[in-house]
């Protein structure tokens, strides 16, 4: 029994560990299937490439997420996001943290040297109050006692959303867009994100590491479309 009364963040319902945040129903709806462990792909089986990587291969070598772009993630993403919900981190890092350590049982993931969020341009942020990329890498930081580099990665120029653009426009949105502040002393990184949709900013990023030498580029994000 609940005697301190903690709620799901999502239904409401009563939570035998508050800390989870999600109670054990909504955490069920948010659990992936098989996918693609280098694109995101979703498989019949867990596999580390795919026909669509061999058609449209990332930038990445590996790729992580806790679920798909569906209910309860959806809703939970959007209000952390967009209705100032920055409470939700922990929980949406729980679950980032649950599908790493899966992803580390089923698709043979090493552990990175470093995470690195995947920054806002500075007027962006000082909108939202907050990197919602940088507070998941902290608690995930926290959790797997890794380091978490937010400075060393610069959104440099203040692109137009990137919602509803087609690929194109988004990798053309994309263009010089991010910079590296100074030299990166990791050779095997994670970068942080929340919904992963074309990969365009991923691949971008991607792209600006290996110039610097970055022997391998991790994807994390808490969801793909």
């Amino acid at each position: 029994m609940n005697i301190f009364g903690f709620r799901c963040v999502h239904c409401q319902g009563q939570l035998a560990v508050a800390s989870h945040g999600l109670c054990c129903r909504c955490n069920r709806l948010v659990q992936s299937r098989a996918y693609c462990g280098k694109c995101g792909a979703e498989l019949p089986q867990n596999a580390m490439m795919c026909g669509q990587c061999l058609r449209h291969e990332p930038s990445w070598d590996r790729l992580v997420m806790a679920g798909r772009y569906n209910e309860p993630l959806s809703t939970l993403i959007h209000r952390f996001k967009f209705q100032q919900a920055f409470w939700l981190d922990r929980t949406l890092a729980r679950l980032l943290l649950l599908a790493v350590m899966k992803a580390r049982r089923e698709h043979g993931l090493t552990l990175p040297d470093v995470l690195i969020p995947v920054p806002l341009h500075h007027f962006r942020q000082w909108r939202r109050g907050y990197n919602q990329a940088d507070l998941i890498a902290g608690w995930l930081s926290k959790w797997l006692k890794m380091p978490c580099e937010n400075n060393l990665l610069v959104r440099a120029k203040h692109t137009p959303t990137q919602r509803g653009l087609t690929a194109k426009a988004r990798r053309q949105n994309l263009k010089n867009a991010f910079r590296v502040k100074r030299k990166i002393p990791h050779q095997r990184i994670a970068l942080i994100d929340d919904v992963i949709t074309t990969g365009s900013t991923l691949n971008e990023i991607a792209k600006l590491l290996r110039k610097q030498g970055v022997q391998e580029i991790q994807v994390w994000g808490l969801a793909k479309t």
